[in-house]
């Protein structure tokens, strides 16, 4: 009998949710803005509402429960977001039980990370299912992520592992938006990477992105890095050279510690394709230990957004699996 359950994205921006199908995979989505301005309860009736909606393509509007990609640190139980960033008045909210309020309903509702979701989701739907452990790396406004060990989510003693984007390269590098010097997070998040690119390319003019990017580059953005890049600039190929230089540092230390040699990038920025990964692919294996680089490999999250939300749905999947009757007798017996 097939299995519904909705995942959903909660970004500082845009709420997206979808209805998934445990074999099948995403089966609807949909998009709303956040509106994060007007405060937590205004966002999390926004949520309920994407909830009702994706529900009503599942056959009889059934769905086995709620899955929820949060930014930012989640509780040990599932229940709590705590300070999320880009949403405005958030301190600690207990989204399961404002949504249980919300929806009127008992049913099973998660809380975890985005990039811990994204690389769930990857273990499951997208690029990583031929892996039973990677590395997830999330490159967007921010640098998220996550360790997958034997298809789940490794979380650490508190919840909290994985958090990539916060290890630093160089101890007296610039901060990142925690004051930590030199993390990779400072280097290549979307915000960071723009600026560096528009002070770097400012004296370049005959660079293609002054005919993207406005007077100044005051817009530059990464995905206009990548557009110059693949239409032949050199000046935008060397910043995303640079890019993928600093990632490919990070992940090699990540590799040495955890000795997993998967790694799976996703994220907004991961558009900018091999301009990034294939310099990141020649410097990781310059700091890999030698007995670490054979299998070594870092590959492209093709799924784009839907992975985080296919991930949230999953969590309510391994719930049902965690307490069915047959698993529940084995244990009992």
């Amino acid at each position: 009998m097939a299995q519904y359950a909705v995942g959903i994205d909660l970004g500082g921006t845009m709420i997206k949710a979808a209805l998934v199908e445990r074999e099948e995979g995403l089966v609807h989505e949909l998009s709303v803005s956040t509106e994060a301005v007007f405060g937590p309860s205004h966002v999390l009736d926004r949520i309920a509402q994407a909830v009702r909606q994706v529900s009503e393509f599942a056959p009889g509007g059934d769905i086995q429960g709620v899955g929820i990609g949060a930014p930012g640190a989640i509780n040990w139980e599932r229940t709590t977001v705590l300070y999320p960033p880009n949403l405005p008045g958030w301190e600690e909210v207990n989204l399961q039980q404002e949504l249980r309020n919300r929806l009127m309903t008992d049913m099973p509702i998660f809380v975890e990370n985005d990039a811990n979701l994204a690389g769930l989701g990857s273990a499951h739907y997208g690029a990583g299912r031929p892996y039973d452990a990677f590395i997830m790396v999330t490159l967007g406004t921010g640098v998220g992520g996550a360790i997958i060990y034997d298809n789940k989510i490794f979380r650490g003693t508190t919840g909290a592992a994985g958090e990539i984007g916060h290890m630093s390269i160089d101890y007296e590098g610039p901060p990142d938006r925690y004051g930590i010097a030199g993390a990779i997070e400072a280097y290549i998040g979307q915000r960071f990477l723009s600026h560096y690119a528009r002070h770097r390319l400012l004296s370049y003019t005959d660079s293609l992105v002054h005919n993207m990017a406005g007077e100044d580059l005051v817009d530059l953005t990464p995905l206009m890095l990548f557009e110059a890049a693949d239409q032949g600039d050199i000046y935008a190929r060397e910043v995303l050279e640079w890019a993928g230089h600093k990632l490919g540092c990070v992940l090699a230390s990540a590799v040495n510690l955890l000795d997993i040699r998967k790694i799976i990038v996703g994220g907004g920025v991961s558009a900018a394709g091999d301009y990034i990964l294939d310099p990141a692919r020649k410097a990781i294996v310059r700091s890999v230990m030698p007995s670490l680089r054979d299998g070594l490999a870092i590959l492209r999250e093709t799924l784009g957004n839907e992975v985080g939300m296919l991930g949230a749905a999953r969590l309510v999947f391994e719930f049902l699996d965690e307490h069915s009757p047959s698993r529940t007798s084995l244990a009992t017996g």
